[in-house]
């Protein structure tokens, strides 16, 4: 996952988008095919991250704790450690990522429409 450069002329027209056009900024939190992937699970309820693993069978394990953490970071994603051996974790949505469970169904319907126009 590159990262832009803060100094870059692209990081600050994105900056800019993000802040006058709230849809983009959005977009940026759960766009990209693992972030709205790894939200569709999580909707149904906690999993760990093996589990998640096995339904994103093509995601790095690298990729995945990228965008796991990137979605914590956005509150979008809690993760709760459990003090066992070995140690338990697990990942959930929080109370404002819950509120993309619309979003996404609509996204859904809006997908199996257009997939029948191919």
């Amino acid at each position: 996952m590159t990262k832009i450069k803060e100094t870059s002329t692209h990081f600050e027209n994105k900056k800019i988008l993000e802040q006058e056009c709230l849809e983009v900024y959005a977009s940026n939190i759960i766009g990209g095919q693992w972030a709205l992937s790894i939200c569709c699970y999580l909707i149904n309820g906690k999993h760990r991250f093996g589990e998640l693993k096995k339904r994103l069978p093509n995601i790095t394990e690298r990729m995945l704790t990228l965008q796991l953490r990137k979605l914590e970071q956005n509150k979008i994603v809690k993760r709760t450690v459990y003090a066992e051996v070995p140690p338990r974790v697990e990942y959930e949505l929080t109370t404002i990522g819950y509120e993309l469970r619309s979003i996404i169904r609509e996204l859904e319907k809006w997908g199996r429409k257009h997939k029948k126009l191919e």
